[in-house]
């Protein structure tokens, strides 16, 4: 037996969405205007299926879903110049936005993508057998960071985030170089989220002024990269972006 799963996800209007996903190397395989609004798009193994309901609210939506694949590093890139040949930048914040590659805790490498009619797409590659969640790390800052990326990311609770780290930044401990690294990159992308430019900016300097050795620098690789997406990206979100 063969089986394939669809997702079929609701926008507001379906060209913007058709837009985005061309713009990554999806191919539209079908589009109806009425009497509904309907389309579909394909990429390899990836089909999408939309569907347009009038007052819909992107900023509100809570529909996602999980698109597993074996090579998420080059799809993150694809992705990335996609959207920066379409946009002439990458999208960071608002709608639509690509998030950062990161390991979790569940034995998934993966980002987050949000199109235009507020669709979440996780895209992940397995790098464990077991996806179960591990316990949150004992460490004051391994921790720190644990738990406000699932704030920022899974719970999508961006205040909550900023204060993990704020709080974790100004203890009389101090991180080690790379964990400071991931604490501003991470304070850097939220404050950029939540439209507060001034801490992102001061958070992107502190974070690009630290010294690392060259085993700093692989160990911190997923943290640089976003560094340097983060500077790269846009400024102002979209008008009537979400956060």
């Amino acid at each position: 037996m063969a089986e394939t799963t669809i997702p079929i996800l609701p926008c507001p209007t379906i060209q913007p969405v058709l837009d985005f996903y061309t713009a990554l190397g999806f191919e539209v395989t079908f589009q109806q205007k009425s009497p509904n609004p309907f389309a579909v798009v394909q990429r390899g193994g990836i089909e999408l299926q939309f569907f347009g309901v009038k007052q819909y609210e992107p900023a509100d939506s809570l529909s996602t879903c999980y698109v597993v694949t074996d090579d998420v590093d080059g799809l993150h890139d694809a992705f990335r110049a996609g959207l920066k040949a379409a946009y002439g930048k990458v999208p960071t914040r608002g709608l639509p936005r690509i998030g950062p590659l990161k390991d979790t805790s569940y034995g998934m490498r993966q980002f987050l993508m949000s199109d235009p009619g507020g669709n979440c797409l996780r895209i992940g590659q397995r790098t464990s057998e077991d996806l179960h969640h591990r316990p949150a790390p004992k460490e004051t800052f391994a921790r720190a960071l644990h738990h406000a990326s699932l704030q920022a990311d899974s719970k999508e609770d961006l205040p909550a985030a900023a204060k993990i780290i704020d709080r974790a930044l100004n203890l009389d401990e101090r991180p080690t170089p790379v964990q400071r690294l991931g604490l501003l990159v991470l304070r850097a992308d939220v404050a950029g989220r939540l439209g507060d430019d001034a801490t992102a900016a001061t958070a992107l300097a502190e974070a690009a002024a630290i010294p690392l050795t060259a085993e700093e620098r692989e160990s911190a690789r997923d943290s640089l990269t976003r560094l340097e997406e983060l500077r790269d990206s846009d400024a102002p979100p979209a008008p009537g972006a979400g956060s």
